[in-house]
């Protein structure tokens, strides 16, 4: 299954027909991608988004990444209650979001390796960054 994890509808079919699963992402909230990947992910080295660091950040920028890095239990935990008890009643079993992520063959990561900050990524992990620039006018 070619699908979106955002939706999260791909993530279910494919687990439920027992199939293969390619994602196609620019991110993923609350760093669940390197999450279901086990892909390291240290708050000390990964900058967190939207806090404009850079991979050598200071004490205190280290501080903040990890305060935002530990604020993802508070604010992804109820995005995801919803289709984690939609799943239940699919497979009739507990299924975390990040435990149907973990599934996926291969991530085709929106991302160009040029312009992002570098971090740890997993063999399966695919940057194909520039497929969704314009046409020059």
């Amino acid at each position: 299954v070619f699908t979106d994890p955002i939706l999260m509808c791909g993530l279910v079919i494919a687990e439920y027909l027992s199939v293969p699963s390619v994602y196609f992402l620019q991110g993923f909230p609350c760093s669940m991608d390197s999450e279901a990947t086990q892909c390291p992910n240290p708050p000390s080295y990964v900058p967190r988004l939207f806090l404009n660091n850079s991979n050598s950040m200071t004490f205190a920028q280290c501080l903040k990444n990890l305060l935002v890095h530990m604020l993802k239990f508070v604010y992804c935990k109820p995005v995801f209650a919803q289709f984690e008890k939609l799943v239940y009643d699919i497979f009739q079993k507990k299924v975390t979001a990040t435990d149907l992520l973990s599934h996926g063959s291969v991530w085709l990561m929106r991302y160009d390796f040029v312009f992002e900050f570098p971090r740890p990524v997993m063999t399966n992990m695919v940057f194909i960054g520039g497929i969704n620039c314009d046409q020059k006018k």
